[in-house]
């Protein structure tokens, strides 16, 4: 459809709009308005509630790739976002949501709320309808477009107006989003990871009074909450810093290591306040372990740049090598920006790599306790085979503190 008609299909409750001039029809969904964001996919079969409450989704519309969506409707445990479920919690995850078959009703035991209710009082601006395959080809062969997903339950749409506002917009380069992802102030947390049938309890060390093994600080630049189950689980006390804290103030907290997390936006427009935090700390000599946009910012640290990708990675099912071990592990990925494999310095290592596309996924500094990954390995959603590279944080700190392993 041209931007100069408005004869939309009868019924048509919901649009999809991109810069070009494109135009979807479908049925709206979840909140009545309108979004404007990047539009991407994501190949995850499962997880859609942890996805879009994923604060490294800032400013972005994700398109899912899997056909059914709804059918274990949704709970208060399974949002990765820090913080209560406000009206302000749009504003730090996902904007809007494409799907190709409207939200299914829950069938599943830890349901509370059915998505397509939990997505109208969350905010998010969805559409169903939508030939997501042709959709994610497109992305695939000309990048991430610029666009807007609109729900009038009337069916009343200016598309030229859309389409000068999905034109305008300069998309996520030089946006630094990690400073509206973070914490406002320091913050702990206690949770362990998932197990059956409790579910999310407290640390043990937390409920049996036991010392921790490590005091982390992590520093947030839109941490999922699962990366803070994973360090609770190898036995860390954290403390949850926002992202502009100093190296001074962090140092002063005598980590046994630093972890930098995931979050949004461009890593260098974030970089520009972080990046000399960063370093410091690894001239200090604490380990580091860097996830996703905090794998990006550390690559900046060592002297390496970043680059924007054309469709980004997204999805729980990407296979990783780890070159140190030689070993194929399949993870979870949601960036769009990427480290620039020929600008490594020396000293600095890759460690893991895609084997999708040849990207970097992983390096580490020869010498120092400092590592990073680009995928996630806390999972959530997703496989849990890169887990291990919280236990090699804890080796690396446990060797920082002199203590046998």
């Amino acid at each position: 459809m041209t931007p100069e008609t408005n004869n939309l299909l009868e019924g048509c409750t919901g649009v999809l709009v991109l810069a070009d001039g494109t135009v979807y029809q479908g049925i709206g969904c979840g909140a009545a308005g309108e979004v404007l964001g990047e539009v991407c996919f994501n190949t995850a079969m499962t997880g859609y509630q942890e996805i879009l409450t994923d604060p490294s989704y800032m400013e972005q519309i994700i398109a899912f790739t899997f056909p059914h969506i709804g059918n274990v409707g949704v709970n208060a445990d399974d949002v990765e976002q820090l913080g209560p479920e406000t009206e302000n919690a749009p504003k730090r995850a996902a904007k809007g949501a494409i799907f190709r078959d409207a939200p299914t009703p829950p069938a599943n035991w830890r349901s509370t709320l059915s998505f397509n209710d939990w997505l109208t009082a969350r905010g998010i601006v969805a559409i169903s309808g939508i030939d997501t395959r042709a959709l994610t080809r497109r992305i695939r062969e000309n990048g991430m477009p610029h666009g807007i997903v609109a729900h009038d339950p009337a069916g009343h749409f200016d598309i030229p107006a859309l389409v000068q506002k999905a034109a305008a917009w300069k998309g996520l380069d030089g946006l630094d989003l990690a400073v509206d992802a973070t914490v406002a102030q320091q913050a702990g947390f206690t949770t362990d990871l998932w197990q059956w049938p409790q579910g999310y309890t407290e640390g043990k060390r937390f409920t049996q009074g036991t010392k921790h093994e490590f005091k982390v600080v992590v520093i947030d630049y839109g941490v999922k909450q699962n990366i803070l189950r994973a360090l609770v689980n190898i036995g860390a006390d954290i403390r949850i810093v926002p992202a502009k804290t100093s190296a001074e103030e962090i140092l002063a907290l005598t980590p046994d290591g630093v972890l930098l997390s995931n979050g949004p936006g461009d890593p260098a427009a974030t970089g520009e306040y972080a990046v000399p935090v960063i370093r410091k700390i690894v001239d200090a000599g604490v380990p580091v372990f860097g996830i996703c946009l905090g794998h990006q910012m550390l690559g900046l640290a060592l002297g390496a740049t970043t680059i924007k990708m054309a469709q980004g990675h997204h999805g729980a099912n990407h296979p990783v090598k780890d070159e140190t071990t030689g070993k194929v592990e399949i993870v979870s990925m949601n960036h769009g920006f990427a480290i620039d494999q020929a600008t490594l310095p020396a000293g600095v290592v890759e460690t893991h790599v895609s084997l999708f596309d040849g990207s970097n996924c992983g390096i580490a500094m020869t010498g120092k306790p400092v590592f990073s990954v680009q995928h996630h390995p806390e999972a959530s959603p997703g496989p849990v085979d890169s887990l291990y590279l919280f236990e090699r944080f804890a080796q690396n700190m446990r060797a920082y503190k002199k203590v046998p392993a």
